[in-house]
C-alpha cells in the first residue's frame, strides 16, 4: 500500500483555470502540500539530477489525511422500479466466460423481494436465491458462448444452460430446478457481471467475459431454441437491454416498454463480437447486432472517484512550464512519504510566452500509465535503492489499474486507459530500466531531459500537451516559430495528428525528437472524458492482438491500429517512421556525405566529428531502443535529405513486424537487417515549413551529457535557432 498518493482532474491548465487535486493519505497525521517547478527528473547521480524549485502557492498547507478507496471491476446497472417477477416469467442472458475457475463469477444479479444471482464457474452455473442454491453441473469452456435461462413457473424455478454454436443451431440444454416457495416479487435493480456487496465495497464477484442481450419475458419459455429478444413485444417483453446501442458511451438502453435504462461502471469494453458474428461485417457501425456484447473484467477501472482535497487555481501571470503538486508527510522534510504529481501549465489561449513550444505527449503517457514491464527484479530494486528513485512500482501496486500494454486477468488486452487515477509511471525520478550505460528513463522523466536542455541553453519555451491539440488543433501550434516533440509521441488521435500536419503545411517548423512516433491511432471522446482507446489491429509491434473483427474503436468508430494502415505512415508527416527495435541500449550516428553540403552548414556548425552521439543517459547512445528511418515509398517527401544514419547496433535489434511479409530466415533476411537503422532527416516545404527528425527514442538522453556541451546538444541548438531565425513570421 502507498501511504500518500494522488492524482489531478486534468493534466494541463491555463492561467485562471483550476486543477482539482485528489489525495489518498493513510498517514496518522495531516499531510502537507506545496508547489514545485520541475526542471529535471533524472535520479542518476551522474546525470542532470532531479531538480525542483519550490514556489509559493495559494493551496500550500496541511490537509486532513483520509484514505480513499479504489473499487476496480466493471459491471452494468439498471434500476427497475415497477418490474415484478411473479407467476410465470423468463430471464435470459448470453455469456462467454473468459476466465473460469472454482470461484463464482456473477453474470446476472436481480435485486428484488427475493434477491437472485446467476454465477458461472468451471463446472457449471449456480443460482442463488437467498440461502438456497441450485447447481447445474455442466462444464463450461472459456471463450465459448452459452445461453443461461431462468424460468419461473409458479413454485419452481427451472435453470437452463445451452451452448450457442456460431451457426445458431440449437443444441441440447442442461437443466436443473429448485423450489421457489415465494415469488421473486418487486425488482428494484438488475446488475450485469457482478453482484452487490456490502455498502463499503460496492460490488464483488465480478464476471470476466462477455455478456449479450439480457432480457426478461412474461411467461414460461422452456422451448429448446435459443430465445431471440427481437421476436417479442409487450406485454410478453418486460425488459431487454440491447448492448448494441450506445456503443460509444457508458449508457445501456432498455428496448422494453418500461425503459429501464442503465449505465456501465468502470468502462468495460464495447464494440466486441457477439455469438453470431460470422465475419460478414467487420465494422460495428455497419452491423451493430453482431456487436451486441460487452466484455467485462474484474480489473477494469475508469474513475477512482476520489473526493477533491484542494484546488490549484493557476495564477494569471504564471509562466508556462512543468510543475508538480508535491504531497509530503512532513513539511520541509523529504525523508517521509512523498508524492509529486506533474501538471503542465500552458500559456493563455492565443497568448504565447515564447517562440518555441514543447508538446508533451500526454496521450502516450496515459496509454503507458502504470505499465508493469515485467522487469521489476532484484537488480531493479537495488538500483532504486541506490539512486533514491521514485519508490513505487506498478508491479506492486495493481490497484491503480493497468496500462494498455498489459493484459486483463482473463488474458484479453487492455483497450482503455483512464487519467482518473494515480499514474505511478508519470513521476519525477521514475526509472523504467536498469540501464547499465545510462539512467533507464522513459516517457515523462525522459522528456524532462528536453526541458533541462532548453533551460540550460536559455531557450525560452512554452509547454503544450496532446490535450490542447485535441481541442484546438493546429491553432494551438501556429503562434510558434518552432515546435518540439517529446521523445516518444507514439499515440495520436485524428485531431492531434491533424494538428501537427496542418501546422507544418501552414509553414510551421517541427522538430521530431524521438522514435516510434505517430504510430498508433487512438480514440478520445467527450462522452467518456479522461479516457483513451487503442485497438491493436492487424500488425505492428504489440503486446497483445485485437480479436478479429474488433479493429474499430468504440469511442469514435474509427479504424484502429497503425496510422500506417490508415494510409498515414509517419514518414508523410516527419520523414521517418518506425523501422527497428532492440533492447534499451544506444549506439551512434555517422554523418553522411549530404551533411557536409554547404546548404546544411548551419546545422552542423561547431560539429567536427563524423560520429556523433556515442554517449548519453539513455542506453549509452543517441541512436537506440526504437529506431525510425526514411522511406520514400511510405511518404518521405522527395525533397527530404538523410543527413545521418546510425550503425553499430547489437544483435538484439530487428525489423518491426509491419516491415516483414515472412520470417527473415525464410525470405528477405538481408532487407530485414538493413532496416535496423535510425536516420536524421531534414526537409522543407513550399509554404516555408520545415521538419527535422532524429529517428531515435534515445536521442534526447544525450542532450545533458558533459554538462549539455556535446555534438547532439549542439546539433539541436543549431536547428532550434535556425527555425526561430527563419520564423519571424508565425505560420499561417
Amino acid at each position: 500500500m502507498i501511504s500518500l498518493v494522488g492524482y489531478t482532474d486534468r493534466f494541463s491548465a491555463r492561467p485562471g483555470e483550476k486543477i482539482g487535486v485528489k489525495v489518498s493519505s493513510a498517514l496518522p497525521a495531516p499531510y502537507h502540500a506545496d508547489l514545485v517547478r520541475i526542471h529535471s527528473a533524472d535520479p542518476n547521480p551522474e546525470g542532470p539530477g532531479v531538480v525542483l524549485e519550490e514556489l509559493p502557492s495559494s493551496f500550500a498547507g496541511a490537509y486532513a489525511s483520509v484514505k480513499q478507496e479504489i473499487r476496480a471491476g466493471s459491471c452494468g446497472i439498471a434500476s427497475t422500479a415497477g418490474l415484478r417477477l411473479e407467476g410465470q416469467w423468463t430471464a435470459c442472458v448470453r455469456v462467454q466466460p473468459w476466465l473460469l475457475n472454482d470461484g463464482e463469477q456473477v453474470a446476472l444479479s436481480i435485486q428484488a423481494d427475493q434477491a437472485l444471482s446467476v454465477a458461472v464457474r468451471r463446472n457449471g452455473i449456480c443460482v442463488r436465491i437467498g440461502a438456497a442454491r441450485c447447481e447445474l453441473s455442466a462444464v463450461l469452456h472459456e471463450r465459448h458462448w452459452y445461453e443461461l435461462r431462468l424460468v419461473g413457473d409458479g413454485d419452481r424455478l427451472v435453470v437452463m444452460q445451452t451452448p450457442i454454436p456460431p451457426d445458431g443451431a440449437a443444441l441440447p440444454a442442461c437443466t436443473a430446478s429448485m423450489p421457489l416457495p415465494r415469488p421473486i416479487g418487486h425488482v428494484t435493480r438488475v446488475v450485469f457481471a457482478a453482484e452487490p456487496g456490502n455498502p463499503e465495497n460496492g460490488f464483488h464477484n465480478y464476471f470476466n467475459g462477455r455478456i449479450e442481450h439480457p432480457f426478461f419475458l412474461q411467461g414460461a419459455h422452456t422451448d429448446r431454441a435459443i430465445l431471440m429478444p427481437h421476436a417479442y413485444r409487450h406485454p410478453e417483453l418486460l425488459a431487454w437491454w440491447d448492448f448494441s446501442r450506445d456503443i460509444g458511451s457508458l449508457a445501456i438502453s432498455d428496448r422494453g416498454p418500461f425503459k429501464f435504462h442503465g449505465s456501465l461502471l468502470n468502462l468495460p469494453t464495447r464494440a466486441v463480437r457477439g455469438p453470431f458474428w460470422t465475419g460478414a461485417g467487420m465494422d460495428w457501425k455497419q452491423r451493430p447486432d453482431d456487436y451486441a456484447a460487452v466484455h467485462f473484467h474484474e480489473d477494469d477501472l475508469y474513475d477512482c472517484g476520489w473526493t477533491t482535497d484542494f484546488e490549484f487555481v493557476v495564477p494569471g501571470d504564471m509562466r508556462s512550464g512543468v510543475y508538480g503538486i508535491r504531497l509530503r508527510e512532513r513539511p520541509n522534510d523529504a525523508s517521509g512519504a512523498e508524492d509529486i504529481i506533474p501538471v503542465f501549465i500552458v500559456p493563455g489561449r492565443g497568448r504565447p510566452q515564447a517562440r518555441v513550444a514543447l508538446v508533451i505527449p500526454t496521450y502516450t503517457y496515459q496509454i503507458y500509465a502504470n505499465y508493469d514491464r515485467k522487469n521489476y527484479d532484484e537488480a531493479f530494486k537495488a538500483r532504486m535503492a541506490q539512486w533514491g528513485t521514485y519508490p513505487h512500482h506498478p508491479a506492486e501496486n495493481k490497484q491503480f489499474g493497468l496500462s494498455c500494454y498489459n493484459l486483463h486477468a482473463d488474458g484479453s488486452g487492455v483497450t482503455f486507459s483512464t487519467a482518473r487515477r494515480p499514474i505511478l509511471t508519470m513521476r519525477p525520478a521514475y526509472i523504467a530500466y536498469t540501464d547499465q550505460r545510462g539512467s533507464g528513463l522513459r516517457h515523462f522523466a525522459a522528456d524532462m531531459h528536453i526541458v533541462a536542455w532548453l533551460e540550460a541553453k536559455d531557450i525560452e519555451f512554452d509547454i503544450l500537451t496532446d490535450h490542447e491539440l485535441e481541442k484546438e488543433g493546429a491553432g494551438a501550434l501556429l503562434p510558434y516559430q518552432a515546435v518540439l516533440t517529446g521523445t516518444h509521441p507514439e499515440y495520436q488521435s485524428m485531431a492531434t495528428l491533424n494538428a501537427f500536419r496542418d501546422y507544418v503545411n501552414g509553414g510551421g517548423r517541427l522538430a521530431y525528437l524521438g522514435g516510434n512516433g505517430f504510430y498508433w491511432r487512438i480514440a478520445a471522446s467527450e462522452t467518456v472524458p479522461g479516457t483513451l482507446e487503442v485497438r491493436r489491429a492487424e500488425t505492428g509491434v504489440r503486446s497483445w492482438i485485437a480479436q478479429p473483427g474488433e479493429y474499430y474503436h468504440a469511442l469514435d468508430g474509427g479504424y484502429g491500429g497503425l496510422w500506417r494502415n490508415n494510409g498515414r505512415a509517419p514518414q508523410q508527416l516527419v520523414g521517418v517512421g518506425f523501422s527497428a527495435q532492440g533492447k534499451f541500449e544506444g549506439s551512434y550516428y555517422k554523418r553522411l556525405e549530404a551533411s557536409y553540403e554547404q546548404r546544411f552548414a548551419w546545422m552542423f556548425a561547431g560539429i567536427s566529428d563524423e560520429r556523433i552521439g556515442d554517449f548519453g543517459y539513455s542506453g549509452g547512445g543517441a541512436a537506440g531502443f526504437e529506431l525510425d528511418r526514411a522511406d520514400f515509398l511510405l511518404g518521405t517527401p522527395p525533397q527530404a535529405t538523410v543527413l545521418c544514419r546510425s550503425e553499430g547496433h547489437s544483435s538484439t535489434f530487428g525489423a518491426t513486424l509491419e516491415e516483414l511479409i515472412a520470417p527473415p530466415a525464410y525470405k528477405e533476411g538481408d532487407k530485414a537487417a538493413s532496416l535496423v537503422r535510425a536516420e536524421i532527416v531534414y526537409f522543407e516545404n513550399d509554404q516555408g515549413g520545415a521538419v527535422f527528425s532524429v529517428g531515435s527514442i534515445t536521442f534526447c538522453g544525450s542532450l545533458p551529457w558533459n554538462g549539455f556541451d556535446n555534438s547532439i546538444s549542439r546539433l539541436l541548438e543549431n536547428v532550434v535557432h535556425h527555425f526561430c531565425r527563419n520564423g519571424d513570421q508565425a505560420p499561417s
